[in-house]
């Protein structure tokens, strides 16, 4: 079993110190305790990212082919935790700002997080469960950590329910699969697909409620309407949070199951990620003109940039994939980067989010407006900053795979999304004056709203090596 406990020692470790955390916590003196244990846990999951990104363990499989760490794992959890532990640190002063930095947030994260990690290693359908529960579990008490808000409490009440009803349906596909493949690894599945004339009945349908599941896991329309109202509702850390990792998280599971469970059918559950992917990317784009709220609009946002993600794995190639992986891991970057300041729009020590309130902030504090400005035209995907390139890449996928139609549509979607980033800026920039927002920032919230508008202007130069890497790892997932 020594084999098998190598390969997932990052997992245990992560493990160990969140229980430890919670102990700490729980009879060290509770919340006294919570700022501590926030940046121990936030240090604890750098350093376990950076030990799997930059000296990775062994590869295989562990378990009987029941987990696997190859590249593609790897990738996805150096992004999930290194992800993980900014937003930690960005959260911590908003947080004890409004009473509500407890220490139990600190280790549901780092649960949440352990479950992605599962998540993206599972390579049989009951590890893949286990992971999306576990971080699921963890995200709906997260979601109403503000129990004296009514809307905290609707957003963690609604996340719950129809969380619980893509589970559901992603439980009972893979039953489905089970019950026609006869056993749950991947390796099984794909065999099974594969053998006669073509793939029974049941076993395609297991796979559209599979997806379907997945689909309420990344946002994707028809299977979006808890996104708006959670992104809301919930703590802004909390809604930071819900748009950044777990998107992460939940593509690279996305692209294991189709191409390691599902690669022997690819012609039919690309029709459906197609599918996914353009409706997406026009419900995003035309629902989010009409908001006022900043939080509401950067839901629909991600609504439509999921859309994009999905187009690369639509193509149903490696490229398709590294596509993939290099779009979520520069909207990972610019997300953190924008909720960095909306965490930080507040009006007499109140947080604030109607978008009316940036008229002209550029007056009170120019430095942060530039550095929003810079997120918010590489979210629209404005040559050359990073976002272009990365939408540049997943309508390259999507034209090398014979899609034309929909690398259109994709370019289309961008331009209407654009309208709604550009709203801002202009307010920012010539909206009428009005007395708006505090011009105050927390430290830890200005390195991020730097550092992620740094790269959007510095990646130009090679993407900071993500090219290579994403390309890595995709030979590992899809590679012939």
């Amino acid at each position: 079993m020594a084999p098998d406990l190598i390969l997932i020692l990052p997992e245990i470790l992560l493990a160990v110190f969140a229980m430890a955390a919670l102990l700490v916590g729980a009879f060290g003196g509770g919340d006294i305790r919570a700022r501590p244990i926030l940046w121990g846990v936030a240090a604890f999951m750098a350093l376990v990212g950076l030990l799997v990104g930059l000296n990775p363990p062994a590869v295989g499989t562990a378990f009987g082919g029941a987990f696997t760490l190859d590249g593609f794992a790897r990738f996805a959890k150096a992004g999930i935790l290194l992800g993980a532990a900014i937003l930690l640190l960005m959260s911590e002063d908003f947080l004890r700002r409004r009473g509500l930095l407890r220490f139990e947030f600190p280790v549901l994260i780092a649960l949440a997080t352990l479950g992605m990690m599962v998540m993206v290693s599972a390579s049989d359908l009951m590890t893949l469960y286990m992971g999306i529960e576990l971080q699921a579990l963890a995200l709906y008490v997260v979601a109403a950590l503000d129990r004296d808000s009514p809307r905290s409490t609707e957003a963690g009440l609604k996340y719950f329910v129809l969380g619980a009803l893509s589970s559901g349906l992603l439980l009972y596909g893979a039953s489905l699969v089970y019950g026609y493949a006869g056993t749950t690894l991947f390796s099984g599945i794909v065999a099974a697909a594969a053998a006669g004339e073509g793939p029974q009945l049941g076993l395609l349908l297991g796979l559209v409620l599979m997806l379907t599941g997945l689909a309420f896991k990344v946002s994707a329309v028809p299977f979006h309407m808890w996104t708006p109202d959670v992104y809301e509702g919930a703590p802004t850390p909390v809604t930071a949070f819900f748009a950044t990792v777990p998107k992460l998280a939940a593509l690279a599971l996305f692209a294991r199951l189709v191409h390691e469970a599902f690669g022997a059918i690819a012609a039919d559950w690309r029709q459906i990620v197609a599918f996914l992917s353009v409706a997406s990317m026009f419900l995003g784009a035309v629902a989010a003109i009409g908001q006022t709220d900043i939080k509401r609009l950067m839901a629909y946002s991600s609504i439509s940039h999921m859309g994009f993600a999905l187009m690369g794995l639509a193509a149903g190639t490696e490229f398709g994939v590294q596509a993939l992986l290099i779009y979520a891991a520069i909207y990972v970057v610019m997300n953190i980067g924008t909720f960095a300041f909306i965490l930080s729009m507040e009006k007499d020590g109140e947080p604030v989010s109607e978008i009316a309130s940036l008229n002209m902030y550029s007056a009170i504090a120019p430095g942060r407006a530039l550095a929003l400005m810079v997120l918010l035209f590489s979210l629209a995907g404005v040559p050359p900053l990073v976002g272009f390139f990365g939408k540049l890449y997943v309508i390259r996928a999507a034209v090398q795979a014979d899609m034309v139609w929909l690398a259109v549509a994709a370019v289309i979607a961008s331009v209407i999304a654009a309208f709604y980033y550009l709203r801002i800026v202009y307010l920012m920039y010539f909206g009428a004056p009005r007395e708006g927002l505090d011009g105050g920032m927390a430290p830890a919230q200005w390195i991020a709203l730097s550092a992620s508008a740094l790269a959007m202007v510095l990646g130009v130069i090679n993407l900071f090596g993500i090219e290579g890497l994403a390309a890595a790892a995709a030979a590992t997932l899809a590679g012939a």
